[in-house]
């Protein structure tokens, strides 16, 4: 069984990628087009969880001939598969990193220098927890998935509020997050060099990436539970009112424990997926009952190849953002000249912004489509 409003959501979600990460100028940017700064939530906030969330709905059809059947338990070779799966994306999140490196000597000559390459990032973070999330998936009940999903957002609370870091002490969660746990454990794991920025501190850290295994399985638990209910109104409705209570419960916890993307809190856990859960219930009313399909298809067409799209169009943006239009010192870049040029003039900063995101958005939903007409579908 294959849900096309799972398609779409993922479209939906690697479409507002696309278009959150490509503005003209990152000084002109409408608000709700910007993470939040640190703790707090923006609909931008909500694009990182929600294809994790997607994974594990997605899972849960996979994995259902192993997940149903107690006597046919997974043999090595899917274990394989999933190791396999999971090193490809991490190694994608890499070859992303590194052709930063590589772009930035080749176009603007500066050296290259491997020893600062960074380690993690969104497709590292997503192999991670795909792959914990289907060990975890294959070897536990559903009662003991719970109580695992439980014992993460707990003892993630207790470790980031009570664990002291040398040098900060416990439950230093301010901004910049270099006194946080997470942030000491990167450095001491990973090293500076290796960690975004001045290597004070990953946002796609090694420890703040447990909490997002339970956003990968929380999608799980709703695909097992989709997989059993009639394709009818009542069913959305029940997703809808879930998670309007999880959206309450995570707005709630963000009271004691602050709901933030970077560190990947408890209460964020709880919030996005409660989010996640009511686009889904949309969707799934939308495509799977009413059977309203034909807006959706752009997103159908994105999301049935959203590994594709996000490599390609963050090497692409990375291309025009480190090639100079002239060998003048201060000389912008491609990018920056096109906005400047072709948007500015017409549209003002803040709109012509916008408009070259979104004119960006529509070049790559053109080269999905071409790829769509012909069949091609890029999977791991």
């Amino acid at each position: 069984m294959r849900l096309t409003s799972l398609d779409v959501f993922r479209g939906m979600a690697i479409a507002s990628m696309i278009l959150v990460n490509n503005p003209g100028s990152w000084q002109q940017v409408y608000p709700p087009l910007l993470h939040a700064p640190w703790h707090g939530f923006t609909p931008t906030d909500l694009i990182f969880p929600a294809f994790l969330f997607i994974s594990g709905v997605a899972m849960a059809f996979s994995f259902a001939k192993y997940t149903d059947s107690p006597s046919s338990p997974p043999d090595t070779p899917v274990y394989v598969k999933i190791l396999r799966r999971a090193l490809i994306l991490f190694g994608l999140g890499l070859f992303l990193n590194g052709s930063t490196l590589v772009l930035k000597t080749l176009l603007q000559g500066q050296p290259l220098d491997f020893g600062t390459l960074r380690i993690m990032g969104v497709l590292q973070r997503i192999s991670l927890a795909y792959l914990l999330g289907a060990i975890a998936i294959l070897n536990l009940s559903r009662r003991r998935l719970g109580f695992l999903c439980l014992a993460i957002l707990l003892g993630y609370w207790f470790a980031l509020t009570q664990i002291p870091v040398p040098g900060y002490g416990p439950g230093d969660l301010s901004p910049k997050g270099a006194g946080t746990l997470v942030a000491y454990l990167d450095r001491l794991i990973l090293t500076p060099p290796h960690i975004l920025g001045d290597g004070s501190f990953e946002p796609e850290g090694l420890l703040s990436t447990l909490p997002s295994v339970v956003t990968l399985l929380l999608g799980f638990f709703i695909g097992d539970w989709l997989q059993k209910q009639p394709v009818t109104s009542h069913t959305s409705l029940q997703m809808a009112g879930v998670a309007l209570v999880t959206i309450v419960t995570g707005s709630l916890w963000g009271l004691i424990f602050p709901i933030n993307k970077q560190l990947w809190t408890s209460s964020y856990v709880v919030l996005s997926a409660g989010w996640s859960l009511l686009l889904l219930a949309a969707c799934y009313e939308m495509i799977e009952v009413r059977q309203w399909r034909s807006w959706a298809f752009p997103f159908k067409v994105m999301g049935l190849n959203a590994i594709f799209v996000f490599v390609a169009s963050g090497f692409l943006a990375r291309i025009l953002l480190f090639t100079p239009v002239s060998t003048a010192t201060d000389a912008p870049s491609l990018y920056t000249w096109l906005y400047r040029n072709g948007f500015v003039p017409i549209l003002g900063e803040l709109n012509g912004s916008l408009a070259i995101a979104l004119v960006t958005l529509l070049f790559w939903t053109w080269i999905l489509w071409g790829l769509y007409r012909r069949r091609w579908f890029f999977k791991l």
